[in-house]
């Protein structure tokens, strides 16, 4: 299967590089400067489609969306119906459904620009989620407390504080295996699903590192303490609502670990501390951007700036936090690598396969009708339902782009997104910002690949002997009753006026 998976990959890439030199009729316009998110993106959509003025725009066909609905489907229906044959075979599924949209896009649109992002954003997502996922599994972080309800709580609101110093991936990937271990007898899904509610998604809204939506926004032009002095009290609302739900059920829950100890130290003690500084550079190199600090070696390709300095590091502190790590923490995490494969394979087929709705939503919020229904109630819904299937930061930055636009405003000028942020300027901007900030980050939790931490949260879980709901089962028994009538009490309260 690996051969056939390298021999696929290697023909996708020769295709890729022979059609972007009959397209260009000479030698790809690729250079590299001394030699260019969170799941970040360097480059948006909306920048993208400016970046080739000489390439007439084509928007996909309606049907290219449906391999997109139908891994989708397969993700839900998988570890449902068709176990064993799906965890066999979703690494070929998830890259063949890819390579279809792939090649569509590079032969029947003749669009090589969406290609390239997709790519650019997959490699630097892949690189901040593996990095991260290996450096904190050298970190083995013990509570010796009872688990009690107030103590759950407790630890989910301080991964929701931590989610905002070091990006919800980073506190994810740092407290899932901890707050497992706390609760070891006692562990049931609803403990994993809150987890991701809270720390993968909801916890993130405060600043620009927390969630790659808002560091997009920031970049774009968003002062950087913007989202703490806005966000912080629908932030604060949400987390009370989301802690005093898991309250009643976790204290609901008489299960008791068997082997459970008498007395307790009340100590929290950790393993492989040494790792903090590979999590400390991880999170620092995040901000490596050639498209914010000049002179950062780049890869250019059509005028555009891609990073792989950034990358790089991250790939290498990944490397390395694995290589010197303290054996005792890896083995009491039961660190294996089985997650991130997962992830990286899903994920190959998601930013793949997405990107005909994603410029099927950029054009129809960009268009008369589309700006047409923008209102601060339009943005949050619009934003925050697609957010929970798409890639929520350029659901972000599209959205943005077509408020703004409504106005008269351009995502492209700095200084126009710095007006729309602090208002006075265009009408009701601030508020319009908020719906979009809380809209792209709180609906995140919405499905398993709202965010990427989500899915490898549910990942861990389950190698660590959790049974997960299913796809469909996450929405139905957890979404849609806990979560959206939470995030429809924020909107009465924030955006009803």
């Amino acid at each position: 299967m690996k051969n056939r998976l390298l021999l696929t990959l290697c023909m996708l890439f020769m295709v890729f590089i022979a059609k972007t030199e009959t397209m260009n009729g000479l030698e790809p316009e690729i250079s590299v400067t001394a030699i260019t998110t969170e799941e970040l993106p360097a480059v948006s959509i909306d920048d993208s489609a400016d970046a080739s003025s000489d390439e007439e725009h084509v928007s996909p066909a309606g049907w290219s969306v449906i391999p997109f609905a139908l891994l989708l489907i397969m993700i839900a229906t998988g570890p449902l119906f068709y176990e064993h044959f799906w965890h066999k075979n979703y690494p070929i599924i998830a890259v063949s459904l890819a390579a279809i949209v792939v090649l569509y896009y590079l032969f029947g649109v003749g669009d090589v620009n969406h290609p390239v992002h997709a790519l650019a954003e997959y490699v630097q997502f892949i690189a901040l989620l593996s990095s991260l996922y290996i450096a904190s599994g050298g970190i083995m972080i013990d509570v010796d407390k009872k688990a009690t309800p107030i103590t759950n709580v407790g630890l989910l609101l301080i991964g929701a504080v931590i989610s905002n110093l070091i990006g919800t991936t980073g506190a994810s990937m740092l407290l899932i295996r901890p707050f497992v271990r706390l609760n070891k007898g006692r562990i049931q899904p609803y403990h994993i699903i809150f987890f991701i509610f809270m720390v993968s998604n909801v916890g993130g809204a405060l600043t620009p590192i927390g969630d790659p939506p808002l560091f997009l926004g920031f970049l774009k032009g968003v002062p950087f303490g913007w989202t703490l002095e806005h966000n912080i009290i629908p932030w604060a609302t949400a987390l009370g609502l989301l802690s005093i739900v898991f309250y009643i059920f976790d204290k609901r829950n008489t299960d008791e670990d068997l082997e459970e100890i008498s007395t307790f130290t009340n100590k929290t003690t950790i393993l492989g501390s040494r790792n903090f500084i590979w999590l400390a550079i991880i999170i620092a190199s995040v901000f490596i951007d050639p498209n914010v600090i000049e002179g950062v070696p780049a890869i250019h390709y059509h005028g555009q700036k891609f990073s792989f300095i950034r990358e790089l590091i991250m790939f290498t502190v990944g490397f390395l936090s694995y290589r010197f790590a303290d054996k005792r923490a890896i083995k009491g995490n039961e660190f294996n690598f089985e997650p991130i494969r997962e992830v990286a394979f899903i994920f190959i087929g998601i930013f793949g396969t997405m990107m005909p709705a994603l410029a099927l939503v950029s054009e129809f919020a960009q268009s008369e009708t589309g700006t047409a229904l923008i209102t601060h109630n339009t943005l949050y819904w619009g934003t925050g339902i697609l957010s929970g299937f798409l890639d929520n930061a350029p659901t972000y930055l599209n959205f943005l782009a077509a408020a703004m636009a409504s106005q008269g405003g351009d995502i492209a000028v700095i200084s126009n997104v710095h007006d729309y942020a602090v208002g006075g300027v265009y009408d009701d901007s601030v508020s319009k910002l908020i719906a979009i900030s809380l809209g792209a980050v709180f609906f995140g939790a919405m499905t398993y690949i709202g965010n990427g931490p989500n899915f490898m949260v549910k990942s861990i879980a389950e190698q660590m002997g959790i049974h997960m709901p299913s796809f469909f089962g996450y929405i139905l028994r957890y979404s849609i009753p806990i979560l959206l009538p939470i995030l429809f009490v924020i909107w009465l309260i924030f955006f009803t006026h």
